[in-house]
């Protein structure tokens, strides 16, 4: 690498002296009326791209001098004064190529350097969510095999299991469930990021994907002392909204804000599922009675690993609310967030997405 370094130097080096014997040729075999000192403007570049700036300026200095210099060397001759500010006019325009060319070079540097910095960071980043994939997927393993003992355990197949031992196998069936959950988002957030989400469309209605994940989430519910309900704005029959959807999808869309909802409402509290239709899209509002939102947190609740720091989120990863916010995103909605207007002076957060609603109504299945 020394090598070839110092081979191009030298070439260059050769060239450049080159180039200034056969300008300075021209100008000094000419009348002193022919300015070929401009054409010096090719050996400062070449001086530039490959010695740096100290070899410039001197390229410059020597190239300004030799041109003035052709005044009265070779021949005297009697000078007149345009000759002079032609001779001057050349030697500025020198120095500024020289000035010019050094600025170029010291920012061709700089981006170079960026470059390469924002290549590093990249490639590092790239090595961080391939440890993180990896890592969260070489996790699921060990984490449903201890899932499985849990169960057997509790099913009494080592042995006989105690009133008190099945309270405790439970709670901790269910952690590890909420970790295996955790680690999932985790995967399925940094394969998003990396692929992209990918999407299976088909005709879903959100009523169906709202009772079936609210009916999953009834246990949570009640282990937290919170009621779940479900209705259709102002309306009080039950209705279709049909999408064109990712029924997986959006179903975790509806368990992260629900469970979301259920988390952060107080003891004994309500979390509100209201569907809304308009023309062009349909409406999910999720409402909870707990401690709302501050004006800090709002504009940082959907991004990856936020962790706001009020009473209202005492736990997370800040991964769920992200990735309901990639998954809505993927088909063509918007999600916000606010704090919900309710009555009695109670406090509380409203979550809400909307997505385009199809244009026709599917036929039901029987």
């Amino acid at each position: 690498m020394n090598f070839s370094y110092k081979n191009v130097r030298t070439r260059s080096l050769w060239w450049i002296a080159c180039l200034f014997l056969v300008v300075l040729i021209l100008e000094f075999a000419t009348p002193v009326e022919y300015v070929f000192g401009y054409l010096y403007t090719g050996p400062i570049l070449l001086t530039t791209a490959y010695l740096g700036r100290t070899a410039t300026v001197y390229a410059t200095l020597l190239a300004v001098f030799l041109t003035i210099l052709n005044l009265w060397f070779p021949v005297k001759e009697t000078i007149e004064p345009s000759i002079v500010a032609s001779r001057c006019i050349a030697a500025m325009a020198l120095i500024v190529t020289g000035i010019l060319s050094d600025r170029n070079r010291c920012y061709a540097q700089a981006i170079a350097l960026q470059q390469a910095k924002l290549q590093a960071q990249t490639q590092l980043m790239r090595v961080r969510e391939d440890f993180a994939s990896t890592l969260t997927h070489d996790l699921k393993t060990p984490l449903l095999g201890a899932i499985e003992t849990l169960r057997a355990f509790e099913q009494g197949k080592f042995g006989t299991v105690t009133p008190t031992h099945q309270k405790v196998l439970v709670k901790m069936i269910r952690s590890h469930w909420s970790t295996l959950q955790l680690v999932e988002t985790l995967l399925d957030v940094y394969r998003n990021d990396i692929e992209g989400l990918k999407l299976h469309l088909a005709p879903v209605d959100l009523v169906t994907i709202a009772e079936e994940t609210i009916a999953t989430l009834i246990d949570l519910a009640l282990s937290r002392q919170v009621c779940i309900s479900l209705s259709f704005g102002e309306s009080e029959f039950r209705r279709s909204l049909w999408v064109n959807g990712d029924a997986l999808q959006l179903q975790r869309v509806f368990a992260n804000l629900i469970t979301n909802g259920i988390h952060h409402s107080l003891r004994g509290g309500k979390v509100e599922v209201v569907l809304q239709s308009q023309s062009d899209y349909h409406i999910v509002k999720v409402l909870d009675n707990g401690l709302g939102i501050t004006s800090e947190e709002l504009p940082h609740l959907f991004e990856r690993f936020y962790q706001a720091h009020s009473d209202r989120h005492v736990f997370g990863s800040g991964l769920g609310l992200y990735l309901t916010r990639q998954i809505i995103a993927a088909h063509g909605g918007t999600i916000w967030a606010e704090n919900r207007v309710a009555p009695k002076d109670s406090t509380g957060a409203l979550f809400a997405f909307r997505l385009p609603a199809l244009p026709f109504q599917p036929l039901e299945k029987a």
